[in-house]
């Protein structure tokens, strides 16, 4: 009889890291073979998945369904102009540091919004993110109401040329959805990870095992709010202009960001890389419809939830027992591993 062996890894999830590989090296040689439109899309794509990255994390692991992430996205890029303009920081140092303001400004945010539960949760994040917009708006320095423009000069220092700075911006998007991706998946390969999937599973189950559940969400919260700022940062880099409504615009960095997670399977880190494939396909299809795109992405979301509640990915997983990101334990006898 052949002893059982515990594992993670699997076929699919080795042949996944090759592919995956790859497709870096591919995408970081993007600057010589695509056009500037094409590295345009491609930057938003990889920031936009980076945005639903982050909130699957929140949402699909720790429960804290927010809808007032774009609280920090626009804190990110408002910090990207204050610290460039009147700190005279480089744009790249600004944007880090906006990642630490927005971890300590959480921090105080969360100790007042995690008293409350559920619906009530997701409204005090969105009330929260209006309070942003509001005072960011008063601001004169920056703008005001009607926003404001990068400086050439501090464009000009992130490269000489324009090819040079669309270049430098593009690899910006391509690593920090890289970062993002890498770090949610060793966050739940971690303990803190194994404690944030049984708090999924069951709160009352967690605690008494021991496991501290507002000390693991928060330590959630304050690292998606960091990360959130930073990439907040660098979409309106690539922008070089910011507006309070353009900056905490919930359509662009609440909703469509969930619409991506819960069609593409929340919960799961491989739903918000195929929802992000979706949601994209889908804009480019049908951008010249008007109105008739945001219909189409509702209906399309309602047959999802209808159909395949776990999203896209839920129904290829349980179909095919298939995992890209090899985070659960299997157990198969060692006579099946050496036939593999």
């Amino acid at each position: 009889m052949s002893d059982p062996v515990v594992s993670r890894a699997t076929r699919t999830s080795r042949i996944a890291v090759v592919v995956a590989l790859l497709a870096l090296i591919v995408l970081a040689a993007a600057p010589w073979w695509a056009g500037r439109a094409d590295m345009r899309l491609m930057s938003e794509i990889f920031l936009y998945l980076s945005l639903a990255s982050l909130w699957n994390l929140m949402a699909g692991y720790a429960g804290l369904v927010s809808v007032g992430q774009q609280a920090f996205v626009g804190f990110g890029g408002y910090m990207l102009f204050a610290l460039t303009v009147f700190g005279g920081l480089h744009p790249i140092a600004a944007i880090l540091l906006a990642g630490l303001l927005a971890s300590a400004l959480s921090v105080p945010i969360a100790s007042l919004i995690f008293r409350l539960k559920g619906a009530y949760f997701a409204i005090g994040t969105w009330v929260v993110a209006e309070v942003f917009r509001l005072s960011f708006a008063q601001i004169s320095a920056l703008g005001g109401g009607s926003g404001s423009s990068l400086p050439v000069g501090i464009v000009r220092s992130l490269a000489s040329s324009r090819s040079g700075r669309e270049a430098l911006t593009y690899w910006l998007a391509l690593g920090a959805a890289a970062v993002v991706i890498l770090s949610v998946y060793l966050f739940l390969r971690s303990q803190r990870g194994l404690a944030l999937t049984a708090i999924r599973d069951s709160e009352v189950a967690a605690s008494g095992l021991g496991i501290n559940i507002w000390r693991t969400k928060l330590e959630v919260y304050v690292v998606t709010s960091a990360l959130t700022a930073i990439i907040g940062g660098l979409i309106f880099l690539q922008k070089l202009r910011i507006s309070p409504d353009a900056a905490f615009s919930i359509n662009d960095w609440t909703a469509f960001v969930i619409f991506i997670v819960v069609i593409g399977g929340i919960g799961t880190l491989e739903g918000p890389i195929i929802g992000t494939i979706i949601f994209f396909a889908l804009r480019e299809f049908l951008a010249d419809f008007g109105t008739i795109y945001l219909m189409v992405l509702g209906l399309v979301a309602i047959i999802v939830m209808l159909k395949a509640p776990k999203g896209v990915w839920g129904l290829v997983r349980d179909r095919f027992d298939l995992e890209l990101f090899p985070l659960s334990y299997r157990v198969r006898l060692d006579q099946d591993r050496k036939k593999t």
